[in-house]
């Protein structure tokens, strides 16, 4: 069968596309950035295509040409520079399904979300009840899968924050630590799509994909510090004002291109609680889904968990202080101008070469340091760190071969740009 996976490389997706490659299924994958996904899974066909332009049926009708089934693993979690909800959860889908009402296609599984409901106040959740409402009343034959808290090998979003907090030394900093949580793991997931796409579940059917028992956020968090291998420790509830004050820090990231676990939308989901009912699917199955303790236990943690888990949390702080050394480095540069001039003059440059080469190191500086905070730019800044720290070398050796001093009231270093620093 030939089935179109919609965000077939995300955490969700890439799970269903490898279930579904196992089965057998002649697969196509569509997402807006499918180079790596390419070099991972080169025995699919990738499709590279931003779900919120393709707000038509006509849009869709090329891409469905000769597919039996759709599977939509595809969403966001907050609209943002490169996210529209509105777009990706209601108008897309809708297209999508009058698109395969033209094109053919029977099949339609929906991976959607618990807590979905068109009247929450969370665009989130609203969106996708809106998509899933849509589905409802087409005449294909659908299902709609609503997971908890996913738990997957890999490490993407929620799932790197969950590592991350439970790796913190001393103690676990949790917000909302009460609440209760509900997990799946990925593998789970993509088991029922599985079923579904090989028409084994009844279609027209809304299944919340949960363990059986819900347990408060704290004792995840405990569950995985265990399976990480390291030593007990407790946890520590931060109030909820914290909790509020990281998220709109995250929203603001998020207008960077950031898409951070803690934007505002995450911790509403959490404060709410990631629970749902676990029978439609015990029933279906004969059996409930595997508790978190098993899914763990399915995918042991090795030496690189750990490190990744340690390492997580310094992403954010090592952007930050690179950022705030080269805007003051640049800040710097602009103020003492003159002094860094007069540097580079006292060791062979003309007056005007030595002002145009300060005020030109600073504005590249003030430029990296600003760049590095977006993330479309932060590999290109990165580089450009690099690139001028060798420039910067590089002019040092030529002009101050000799290294200087520090004395009182001047630092002189062999590198004139940092003779700023006075």
């Amino acid at each position: 069968m030939k089935v179109l996976v919609l965000g077939g490389y995300g955490l969700i997706g890439e799970a269903v596309l490898g279930r579904l490659v196992e089965d057998g299924h002649d697969l196509l994958g569509l997402g807006r950035d499918v180079g790596p996904a390419r070099r991972r899974k080169p025995d699919v066909q990738w499709i590279a295509a931003d779900m919120a332009c393709l707000l038509a049926a006509a849009d869709w009708l090329p891409l469905l040409a000769g597919v039996e089934a759709v599977v939509n693993a595809a969403g966001a979690l907050q609209d943002g520079p490169r996210d529209q909800l509105d777009a990706i959860h209601r108008g897309s889908i809708a297209a999508l399904v009058t698109g395969c009402e033209e094109a053919g296609v029977r099949r339609l599984v929906q991976i959607s979300a618990i807590g979905a409901d068109l009247a929450s106040e969370s665009a989130f959740f609203r969106t996708k009840a809106e998509g899933d409402a849509a589905i409802a009343i087409s005449s294909l034959d659908w299902t709609i899968l609503r997971p908890g808290l996913v738990i997957a090998p890999s490490a993407y979003g929620g799932t790197a924050l969950l590592r991350a907090l439970a790796a913190v030394p001393g103690f676990i900093p949790a917000v909302f630590a009460d609440r209760p949580v509900q997990t799946v793991s990925v593998a789970e997931i993509a088991e029922a799509v599985s079923r579904a796409v090989a028409g084994q579940l009844e279609g027209g059917q809304v299944i919340d994909l949960v363990e059986e028992r819900a347990r408060p956020l704290s004792a995840v968090l405990l569950a995985f510090r265990a399976w990480l291998g390291l030593a007990e420790r407790p946890v520590v509830a931060v109030p909820a004002i914290f909790g509020r004050a990281a998220g709109l820090v995250a929203d603001g990231l998020g207008l960077l291109g950031w898409r951070s676990p803690l934007r505002s939308a995450a911790l509403a989901a959490l404060e709410r609680g990631v629970t749902g009912d676990a029978t439609a699917w015990t029933a279906i199955a004969g059996h409930p889904l595997q508790p978190l303790e098993a899914t763990l236990a399915a995918m042991p943690a090795h030496v690189q968990e750990r490190w990744f888990a340690r390492l997580w949390l310094l992403k954010p702080l090592v952007f930050g202080v690179l950022s705030v050394f080269w805007l003051a480095s640049g800040i710097v540069g602009f103020v003492r101008w003159d002094a860094a001039a007069d540097i580079l003059v006292s060791h062979g440059l003309s007056p005007n070469l030595a002002r145009t080469a300060v005020l030109g190191g600073s504005v590249a500086d003030m430029l990296v340091g600003a760049a590095v905070l977006v993330r479309s730019l932060a590999a290109g800044a990165l580089i450009g760190m690099m690139a001028i720290t060798v420039f910067y070398l590089a002019a040092a050796t030529v002009l101050l071969p000799i290294s200087g001093s520090i004395r009182l009231g001047r630092w002189s270093r062999p590198c004139p740009r940092f003779a700023w620093f006075l």
